[in-house]
């Protein structure tokens, strides 16, 4: 067994936004065991770098390496960080998903102390207090849907996977905020290099191959998008080309489903929204009036994304969030 139990992996670019806190929370964390922070920054223009330099010059368990923005892929990048790293464990953590407490990395490791075939873990996401109401909602409904916030969920293959929503719960993984044994991502199955969903395709392969995934519900960490509402259909648009390319067959809702959709979405979060004291009063409307427009913006990036051909780069570049971030 490795002399440091775990690595923290987080892979950074221009995330200079949450960086102080999420290192300042790592490096706080209360374990009897030691760990390393191995940062992959791909070519950070903005104050990554001196963010990451001044804990650097602090803590000698704290490495970063430097790649150029091509070199960079989902898949590639994370096998490579295991490549290098020199935990027992990896834990992936995306460079603007804040740690909640100083239990939090004992809390993703612990799980693999209940089963040898556990070879994955993902924790609890809490969307931020100022979050797009249709985000903070969703984001809620999928992590409540995985287990108690104060249990640990266990999730392995069996004949209920028949079911596609089950299918979808069981397999569901996420390294805004995980662990994986090194090893197994070493030897057996490695991240598949895609352009997006790496890790949901990640979760399928490691249940199809017969291992189980752990839910940490107490390991979680402060996590949600900050997307202004012109980036919000690219941003479903690159999640929902990402699910067709692993895979994941997608009909075309007709324009009665997403209207019916859109409306009972509206009025959920509608009554959501002024019911949550974590908005003022001046949110609750300017919410009120806005989030709407976000439920429109979500369904008009999933018709583009269903409608357009996986090997249209030229689609991909103009409604790519991430085509367009990188221009």
């Amino acid at each position: 067994m490795s002399l440091i139990k775990a690595t923290i992996f987080i892979p950074t670019y221009n995330g200079d936004a949450y960086l102080d806190k999420i290192l300042s929370m790592i490096f706080k964390q209360e374990v009897d065991y030691k760990y390393e922070v191995l940062v992959i920054d791909s070519g950070s223009s903005d104050g990554t770098l001196p963010i990451v330099h001044k804990y650097l010059n602090k803590h000698d368990n704290m490495r970063l390496i430097e790649i150029d923005k091509k070199e960079f892929g989902h898949g590639k990048t994370r096998n490579y960080a295991a490549q290098v790293s020199n935990g027992e464990f990896i834990v992936y953590l995306s460079h603007d998903a804040i740690p909640a407490s100083k239990s939090w990395l004992y809390e993703m490791l612990a799980p693999f102390e209940i089963n040898e075939k556990i070879m994955g873990v993902t924790g609890r996401q809490i969307p931020r207090h100022k979050c797009v109401p249709l985000l903070k909602y969703e984001i809620r409904s999928v992590f409540n849907q995985l287990g108690p916030e104060a249990g640990t969920s266990i999730f392995y293959k069996d004949t209920f996977m028949k079911n596609p929503v089950y299918r979808d719960m069981v397999t569901f993984y996420s390294d805004v905020n995980s662990a994986t044994r090194r090893k197994f991502l070493l030897d057996t199955i490695a991240y598949r290099e895609v352009p997006y969903a790496e890790d949901q395709l990640f979760g399928r392969d490691l249940i199809d191959s017969g291992y189980y995934k752990a839910y940490a519900g107490r390991g979680s960490v402060v996590h949600s998008n900050d997307l202004l509402l012109r980036e919000y259909k690219h941003r479903v648009f690159d999640e929902t080309i990402g699910l067709r390319k692993i895979g994941t067959e997608l009909r075309m809702p007709s324009r009665k489903s997403i209207i019916k959709s859109v409306v009972l979405g509206v009025l959920k979060d509608g009554y959501h929204t002024a019911m949550d004291d974590q908005y003022s009063l001046k949110r609750k409307v300017y919410w009120l009036l806005v989030n709407p427009l976000y439920h429109i913006e979500k369904w008009r990036g999933v018709r583009l994304a269903i409608k357009a051909s996986l090997d249209d780069s030229e689609i991909f570049g103009k409604y790519s969030l991430e085509s367009r971030r990188a221009k």
